[in-house]
């Protein structure tokens, strides 16, 4: 099978979907592999370890893209890009459908195979090519979360940790998964209260037993949103519904209600976000003031640590990836079942069920 590795073109995206250590496992199944020229560069890898691994480099998306049989991203196409894809071709990469109707529609015009990294689902529900972003995302959005709480940067001018008899932030998470999780470890680390919402029990109880002091967990219910988030100094919104839009758990009334200089990361921005008041951001410009919050909705997180995160990609991927091109997908799918709730769209129709639902 012909692979193809093209450059990410959204801003301050650095990431690549394969590394030459990844190429030279592809290449050696037989594969491939045709690399745009300059993808690795921001992750690390220069054009000569490409090379060395066995791909070949080529000049454009272009030439890329008319030449592989299977595309492998990191982010969605651009609509340009995505113009340029061919019928029966299989695009891999993160495609957050919920919340982009327009690419939807294209991808289905085009009748290429788009498979969506975070719609591949094992029995135990779990989402692994979501997870080494997710775990990234998490950590970040604390580290953010500090940042934009200084008042150079915006926020009300607030330590995380405090100091002795100086209060901490308050730290308020919504979602205990692989996001909520990695978030809460490290605003916890820092010092900070922290403040864990969540529908399971199971989970909330199995890190409060990790980590008694200083964390308080809650259900996940309206009215303890509602009590919590006017004493919050950071909220991050770190919700997912696998395949879906972000349901919202934070009003515009409520945020009016927070603290002038607080601080709201959001991840689950790029699912249309769990806060009324979220957009999407780029590392370019990544926050907004509304009312007062500082809203941090950057759609790309992990892309400002590239390495870190595209080795963690890879790792996730490739045993998929090897699979596509060694046998092609059907029976890649009838081998990993869970690739199976990967594809979004074939032949023209969208076919994820929770895809579906979103875009009517």
């Amino acid at each position: 099978m012909i692979i193809g590795i093209p450059r990410e073109s959204k801003p301050q995206e650095y990431r690549v979907s394969m590394t030459p250590d990844g190429v030279q496992v592809l290449v050696g199944g037989g594969n491939q592999v045709l690399v745009e020229r300059e993808a690795g560069r921001g992750a690390g890898f220069a054009d000569s370890l490409y090379v060395k691994a066995g791909a070949q480099i080529v000049s454009s998306y272009h030439d890329v893209v008319r030449r592989s049989d299977l595309i492998l991203k990191v982010k969605e196409p651009t609509f340009k890009e995505a113009e340029k894809l061919r019928e029966g071709q299989i695009l891999f990469t993160y495609l957050h459908l919920a919340a982009n109707l327009t690419l939807a529609r294209l991808l289905a015009r085009k009748k290429v195979v788009a498979l969506a990294y975070e719609t591949v689902e094992l029995p135990d529900h779990s989402l692994p090519l979501l997870k080494p972003m997710s775990s990234i995302a998490g950590r970040l959005s604390s580290q953010m979360g500090a940042h934009y709480l200084r008042h150079d940067k915006g926020g009300m001018g607030k330590l995380m940790g405090g100091i002795p008899g100086v209060a901490p932030a308050r730290v308020t998470i919504l979602g205990a998964g692989t996001v909520g999780s990695h978030a809460m470890e490290v605003a916890w680390g820092m010092g900070a209260e922290v403040v864990l919402l969540d529908l399971s029990e199971k989970k909330l109880l199995a890190l409060k037993q990790r980590f008694p002091a200083r964390l308080m967990t809650l259900l996940s219910a309206p009215e303890n949103i509602v009590r919590i988030i006017p004493q919050t100094d950071l909220l991050i919104g770190a919700v997912l519904v696998t395949g879906a839009p972000a349901p919202r758990l934070v009003s515009r009334g409520l945020v009016k209600q927070m603290k002038k200089g607080s601080v709201i990361v959001d991840v689950a921005v790029d699912q249309g976000g769990c806060v009324e008041t979220s957009r999407p951001t780029t590392h370019a410009s990544p926050i907004y003031t509304w009312h007062g919050v500082v809203h941090y909705g950057v759609t790309n997180m992990p892309g400002c640590v590239p390495q870190s995160a595209t080795e963690g990609l890879v790792h996730a991927t490739l045993p998929y990836v090897r699979e596509i091109a060694r046998s092609g997908i059907d029976s890649a799918c009838e081998k990993l079942p869970e690739l199976k709730k990967g594809i979004n769209i074939r032949e023209g129709e969208v076919v994820h069920p929770g895809v579906q639902q979103a875009l009517g």
